[in-house]
């Protein structure tokens, strides 16, 4: 891929869920909810503090996250559906 987020924002490739309920119901495409969990795909060099010096950020390629319903613009970079957001949008780092 030729695309690297600048400063604090990252790339994000949204995990799909699962299709099925744990009770075994299967929910339709048009009743699913967009995602809230990720795959970091880039990341950008990291934030300018108030001393000049860049801070570099806490995730990394390949880290699953979970961000806010509405967190990010969502772009389509070589025929994927993707999401750009800054660092402060993530929530947390699933491990």
């Amino acid at each position: 891929m030729k695309f690297r987020p600048l400063h604090d924002r990252v790339l994000v490739k949204r995990v799909e869920e699962e299709a099925k309920t744990a009770g075994g119901i299967i929910i339709p495409d048009t009743a699913k909810e967009k995602p809230q969990e990720g795959e970091i795909v880039a990341v950008g060099s990291g934030a300018r503090g108030d001393d000049n010096e860049i801070i570099p950020l806490e995730v990394k390629t390949g880290d699953r996250v979970l961000f806010g319903k509405w967190s990010g613009t969502e772009v389509k970079v070589d025929g994927q559906d993707l999401l750009i957001m800054k660092e402060s949008d993530i929530l947390g780092i699933v491990e």
